[in-house]
């Protein structure tokens, strides 16, 4: 269960889609000039440099073209920085939420902690037109629990009200789901317990707090909180036994999973597709397999349909011990409900890798293809992989064209694959040549490829002394 999902302060949000009405001419043209101050930051990283490269180009400054300078420097606050004090003064351009916002996020981000607080303060504060608004907060107080600041988070969060926003409820779990996603789960429980005649304890900030107790490991802690809830006004919902199941089974404690996993049903609190797929693949990392099928079979009858993540999980399990029979009626189930259930690439990587031949390969890939799911760069790489074990070279030769023909590679994962597959079958002079293409192509090696190499060097220059 993640309770992170809606928390403002996302990619997305800082970053929402462009405006339907933007033209391709207009898009291009912001590329450019991004672009090409792009490559004046990296030569005249300062403010005043940057003032000087730039004073000669008429460039047309606005939102858009501030946001896409900014995205292409997320990672360099120094450059981003310099950038934003240049746009500020630009004639006919000010900076609004967006820009602000944005700035703030690669500050706090690069945990220029300082900065980012000094650039929240100096921004215009006109009730008429207010620039601060819920994504500034939701900023503000995601990279003050992320370094560790929880004073300064919880102390932001209440000048909310000087900028006109509501201290709310739904404000508050957000500060709750901050601090506990920078595992700040006991700062955040007493908070939660100190404020709550400000802000009711009602269930979804009680599952804030057990989904922090339980990502952050510690079951003990998990299950006081747990107990806390039950014994409490305050009944659990499908989200606290959904975290309290997860974390449970996660902590190899299944049979007590189990156990509250049946009990839901007869509490009349069914549980959701996420949880019965949950205990199905606990039962089967634990090879209780005939139990998974089990509560499979029975998810239909009590109104809780399987998804595609639910077939999964057991094909994956079922052609790991090689039970391929049962594997292909679940395939054929899948393939006749389709819809929520349909294959995906995953689900034909577990048949693939339980290949015996080439020929059972093909037939997979063929089937995969029927399905509506062409194979993507993973998918390719693993056959590479069971093709140069069978020594089938017609094959390899046949996946690589592919490869380069769809744009999918070959990438350092496929050389990786064949250097090694070469050296296992004694082919060592193939094995240097591929590598020597893999370093023409700019592809860092990894360690092992490299050692492999220099042995077979070693061996060639041993056996000519």
């Amino acid at each position: 269960m993640n309770l992170d999902a809606d928390l403002p302060g996302s990619r997305s949000e800082i970053h929402p889609a462009s405006d339907s009405d933007h033209s391709a001419e207009e898009d291009d043209f912001v590329l450019k000039e991004a672009a090409l101050i792009q490559s004046v930051l990296r030569s005249r990283g300062d403010s005043l440099g940057l003032q000087s490269a730039l004073g000669g180009e008429c460039f047309s400054v606005s939102e858009r073209l501030v946001l896409e300078v900014l995205r292409r420097h997320r990672s360099d606050w120094k450059a981003a920085s310099s950038f934003f004090d240049w746009a500020s003064v630009q004639e006919g351009y000010s900076h609004g939420s967006r820009a602000y916002n944005e700035m703030l996020d690669i500050l706090g981000r690069m945990k220029q902690i300082k900065l980012m607080r000094q650039l929240f303060d100096g921004i215009p504060h006109e009730p008429s037109a207010p620039i601060v608004n819920e994504k500034t907060f939701a900023v503000l107080v995601n990279r003050y629990a992320a370094a560790h600041k929880v004073a300064d988070a919880i102390k932001v969060f209440y000048k909310r009200r000087e900028y006109g926003l509501d201290l709310d409820l739904s404000a508050f779990q957000k500060l709750l789901t901050a601090l506990c996603r920078y595992k700040h789960v006991e700062e955040a429980e007493a908070l939660f317990l100190q404020k709550r005649a400000e802000f009711p304890p009602v269930i979804r900030s009680r599952n804030i707090i057990l989904n922090g107790w339980c990502v952050l490991g510690s079951l003990r802690e998990a299950k006081r909180f747990w107990n806390d809830i039950v014994t409490s006004d305050c009944k659990p919902d499908l989200y606290t036994y959904g975290i309290f199941i997860n974390s449970l089974a996660k902590a190899g404690k299944l049979g007590t999973a189990v156990k509250l996993f049946t009990a839901m049903w007869a509490k009349g609190c069914s549980p959701d597709v996420a949880i019965c797929n949950c205990i199905i693949d606990a039962l089967c990392f634990k090879k209780r397999i005939p139990e998974a099928l089990e509560v499979f079979r029975e998810m239909d009858g009590r109104g809780c349909l399987p998804d595609t993540a639910t077939y999964n999980t057991l094909l994956k399990h079922l052609c790991g011990i090689g039970r391929m029979e049962e594997a292909r009626s679940l395939l054929s189930e899948m393939e006749q409900r389709r819809g929520g259930c349909a294959p995906n690439a995953r689900t034909f990587t577990y048949f693939l890798k339980a290949a015996k031949d080439a020929g059972e390969a093909a037939a997979m890939v063929s089937r995969m293809r029927s399905a509506g799911c062409e194979p993507d760069a993973d998918t390719y790489n693993l056959l590479l992989n069971l093709y140069v074990r069978w020594g089938d070279r017609r094959g390899v030769a046949s996946i690589w064209s592919e490869m380069e023909d769809r744009g999918l590679g070959p990438d350092q994962r496929s050389y990786t694959v064949v250097i090694h597959g070469l050296r296992g079958r004694g082919r060592l002079d193939e094995a240097r040549q591929v590598y020597a293409e893999m370093k023409s192509k700019g592809m860092i090696p990894e360690p092992r490829t490299r050692l492999l190499i220099k042995a077979i060097e070693l061996g060639r220059t041993t056996k000519q002394t």
